[in-house]
């Protein structure tokens, strides 16, 4: 070899230098994860099962249609008869933590990115690495910064499921007809204005599909998060490939693939609402 680039010793260097002066930071972050997702959690199982089922399976039937809100009933029923409920309800809280976070960073994100060429052209290749890497890297910084648990979890399920709604933001927003903008302009509106009033109501059916992607995303991170102890169904699939439990592993990734039946036709719904 002519040379030997460090990028392992530079990297430690880099990680040991905010673990010694952004400790306060992340210890902050830390915490304001883990109230939220555990708030968000004790309020699901504070709710009567059959109430919580019922007002689900309600809001299935008002955006998705009769065939999803049978679905979402039996398909819930079917989890909590298997007794994997409250597993489900702290994988729907850190999926619900994860997607608000990464949406209300990636929109904006993606609004900057339709406005901005220069913002495009250094998000594009960021964008792009980050959707190549494998989903088991982002858990290394996750642990060596927040530590084992659920919120170094939620913390890599942000960060990977977050480029789908920073690039169908900033594509919906470009894909808005020039001559509806040209208007827009002609009749005096500021650049907000156009962009509140027009172009981001035009857009909002491709942002709505990034909101979708990010959702699917968030529950697909969320399950392989259970190999640093972020619980929730996939600890349930982990402890049944892990101990050869046949069953416990086959009930534990229904319960996922119901939940994430679930979540993908109310979200895709938002598209034609």
């Amino acid at each position: 070899m002519m040379f030997d680039l460090p990028v392992g010793e530079i990297f430690e260097g880099i990680v040991n230098w905010l673990q010694l002066y952004a400790s306060g930071l992340f210890d902050f972050i830390s915490l304001t994860i883990d109230v939220i997702v555990s708030t968000i959690q004790q309020g699901l199982l504070f709710i009567p099962v059959i109430v919580l089922v019922v007002l689900v399976s309600a809001l299935a039937y008002y955006l998705s249609g009769r065939g999803v809100a049978i679905f979402t009933l039996l398909g819930m029923l079917l989890i909590y008869s298997m007794g994997m409920w409250e597993e489900t309800v702290q994988t729907l809280a850190m999926i619900l933590t994860a997607g608000v976070v990464a949406l209300g960073v990636g929109i904006p994100i993606g609004i900057l990115a339709a406005k901005n060429e220069v913002t495009n052209n250094i998000l594009r290749p960021i964008l792009d690495f980050m959707q190549t890497m494998p989903p088991f890297v982002y858990l290394i910084p996750a642990v060596i910064f927040f530590g084992m648990g659920k919120v170094p979890g939620v913390i890599a399920t942000v960060i990977f499921s977050m480029p789908p709604a920073i690039r169908l933001t900033d594509l919906g927003i470009r894909q808005v007809d020039a001559e509806v903008v040209e208007a827009a302009n002609a009749f005096g509106s500021t650049p907000w204005q156009t962009l509140y009033k027009v172009q981001f109501p035009l857009a909002i059916p491709t942002i709505m599909a990034g909101v979708n992607q990010t959702i699917m995303l968030a529950l697909s991170m969320v399950v392989i998060a259970s190999m640093i102890g972020g619980g929730g169904l996939g600890s349930v699939v982990l402890r049944g490939i892990t101990q050869l439990e046949i069953g416990l592993g086959f009930e534990g990734g229904v319960a996922v693939v119901i939940l994430a039946i679930i979540l993908d036709r109310i979200t895709q719904s938002f598209k034609t609402e």
